[in-house]
């Protein structure tokens, strides 16, 4: 029998030199049968041309407009799907899994069809031994509180797996639909792990599975990503929080106190900026 067949999409923006660093790791996969499909999000840089000159023989899709994550990952998961891919991973640009990374992952979902979708224990790039997250994170609607998991302990609440590093099976695809393109940036992972529970999937995470992840946080993020954080996480109450109000009221209020206490007064402007913006951003009218 033969293994499944997963496609690894890299959504690239600009940043060509984490995409190639990118590359060279997914060059070392143990894992027998996966194809790469690289997404070049309209980058206004020389992105494409660096890349095609180090790596020619991979398959490049070239988008007319900046989509997003989750409109350029759409397009390409809509491709791997029309090839047969089994299983869809969607990978940050700016990660680099270890070798039996994807093994891992695939060898969890196959021994559980239960699970929708699968992640990684990723860790920071520049401090490897310290975990950015255990999978993903967990969301708490009625209190607004989302917050990235650190700890195979903590998995009874994980509640989304981050899309640094996702595993999405086909059959959760075929039935939960794509990624939401109304999140651009930030909240699309969140959105999509609760959307896999309703639909009855649970989430899964790998602890042989690696990743190192440059990101970023929130403190050391401009204040434009900090009002687009703000923007598409009230989107994100909106959309699924049983009382909203209340959900965004103290997702304001633990930022305005992290804010405060480390003297951050110009996030808290990005914040309320965020928070207006969000609240307009329109939602789909059928999940």
């Amino acid at each position: 029998m033969s293994c499944p067949l997963v496609y690894v999409l890299v959504l690239n923006y600009r940043a060509w030199w984490d995409t190639l660093a990118c590359l060279r790791a997914l060059e070392r996969l143990d894992y027998p049968r996966w194809r790469l499909l690289l997404l070049d999000n309209a980058s206004d840089n020389d992105s494409v041309a660096r890349i095609r000159a180090a790596f020619p023989e991979v398959r490049l899709v070239e988008l007319e407009r900046n989509l997003g994550f989750a409109g350029g990952n759409n397009l390409g998961i809509r491709q791997a799907l029309a090839e047969g891919a089994d299983y869809v991973w969607l990978l940050n640009p700016d990660a680099q899994p270890d070798p039996g990374a994807l093994s891992a992952m695939v060898r969890l979902a196959e021994a559980d069809p239960g699970l929708g979708a699968v992640g990684a224990v990723v860790c920071d790039m520049d401090r490897p031994e310290r975990v950015q997250a255990w999978g993903g994170g967990e969301v708490v609607l009625k209190w607004g509180l989302i917050r990235l998991l650190s700890h195979p302990a903590q998995m009874p609440r994980l509640s989304y797996i981050s899309g640094a590093s996702l595993l999405i099976r086909r059959k959760a695809l075929e039935r939960v639909g794509l990624l939401d393109e109304g999140f651009f940036m930030y909240g699309e992972d969140c959105d999509y792990g609760l959307r896999l529970r309703k639909a009855g999937f649970r989430l899964g995470v790998a602890p042989g599975a690696r990743v190192l992840h440059k990101g970023g946080t929130s403190w050391s993020s401009s204040l434009a990503a900090d009002e687009n954080f703000a923007a598409y996480n009230v989107r994100l109450f909106r959309k699924h929080a049983p009382w909203p109000l209340l959900a965004v009221a103290g997702y304001c209020l633990f930022w305005l106190v992290e804010y405060g206490l480390r003297g951050r007064f110009d996030k808290a402007g990005a914040l309320f900026r965020g928070l207006k913006r969000g609240w307009r951003l329109p939602l789909p009218l059928l999940d």
